[in-house]
């Protein structure tokens, strides 16, 4: 009878429930706080040497807001929203294994400027005038260049400004995936900037050989095959996400870049971010991190589709890389 299954399922019901409230305490006050004072705590990276940021009040450099007509144009306008101040990191690697002709060589790491009417193309052209205060020897786009099909057109206005001394590339992310991922690799190639796709080329870089490897995975496939790479140059890589790090140790890379997960876009006081796009959680929201012999710089990205940033600023960053001592 209907009653009598209902009597008899409550007690485990009631149970289960039960325990899963306990099991959310126990993370919500224990689990957390021990992680969050563990990602405090960790010491940086000895590689990674030294940092210094300005910040670029875009609205106070226009003498308005640059709101734009985005689909979520309204959440730009909350109080306190960060979204419009860009932190321009300048972070410095001393990687083993670098040539000594590249002492000092510099990277400018763009990722998730997501063109789709917030911000707007006002504000994306303001950070890369402001970018262009000095020229990288490389420039490195790591995806998501556009986040709707009207916006494509803003890729030439905006990246046509970007200059470089040695090479530029670039890759796609998730949201160019859904965007004409075509058109998106069409109008980089005339900049100058070549989509490398799940593939490795090799470049001459201040005359030592560089192999730069681009990785789209999980969006697009097949991943890059390094069978007939050659093992002795340095290996760059350009990854979307970070949750390719487990790749890139396992294929000997020297350096990675990524974004992606925009820093988790709100960030609390000590614990950090909370929801992060990656199968890895929190690990690897945004900075530097080391795993032998990989070392990853994670960029909390330009923009986003939903325009909120709380104590998690908008960043692009310049890389210099220092040869060993």
């Amino acid at each position: 009878m209907p009653g009598s299954a209902f009597a008899t399922d409550a007690p485990w019901t009631n149970q289960f429930v039960g325990g899963y409230i306990l099991w959310c305490e126990l993370v919500g006050y224990i689990g957390l706080p021990i992680l969050s004072g563990y990602r405090l705590l960790r010491p940086r990276p000895k590689a990674f040497v030294d940092q210094q940021s300005v910040i670029l009040d875009v609205t106070k450099k226009l003498g308005f807001k640059p709101v734009g007509h985005g689909r979520y144009r309204l959440l730009a306008r909350l109080p306190y929203n960060q979204a419009y101040q860009v932190e321009i990191s300048s972070k410095v690697f001393q990687l083993p294994g670098l040539p000594a002709a590249w002492d000092g060589l510099t990277i400018l790491h763009l990722t998730d400027m997501h063109f789709h009417g917030t911000p707007s193309l006002e504000f994306h052209r303001t950070v890369i005038e402001a970018c262009m205060d000095r020229v990288p020897d490389i420039l490195a786009i790591t995806g998501d260049v556009v986040d709707s099909p009207r916006h494509h057109h803003w890729i030439g206005p905006i990246l046509g400004k970007l200059r470089w001394k040695e090479a530029a590339f670039s890759i796609l992310g998730n949201h160019d995936q859904l965007r004409s991922a075509a058109a998106v690799r069409r109008r980089l190639f005339r900049l100058g900037i070549p989509v490398i796709q799940n593939r490795w080329v090799e470049a001459t870089i201040r005359g030592e050989k560089m192999i730069v490897i681009g990785h789209q995975g999980p969006w697009f496939l097949p991943e890059p095959t390094l069978r007939d790479c050659p093992e002795g140059p340095f290996r760059l890589c350009l990854s979307h996400t970070p949750d390719n790090m487990p790749w890139a140790r396992a294929h000997q890379i020297d350096l990675m870049l990524s974004g992606h997960t925009h820093g988790g876009q709100i960030r609390f006081p000590f614990i950090g971010s909370v929801l992060v796009p990656s199968i890895f959680s929190r690990r690897y929201d945004c900075g530097v991190f080391w795993g032998e012999p990989t070392l990853l710089h994670v960029g909390r990205g330009l923009a986003g589709q939903h325009p909120l940033r709380y104590n998690c600023r908008p960043e692009v960053t310049w890389i210099t890389l220092k040869a060993p001592a």
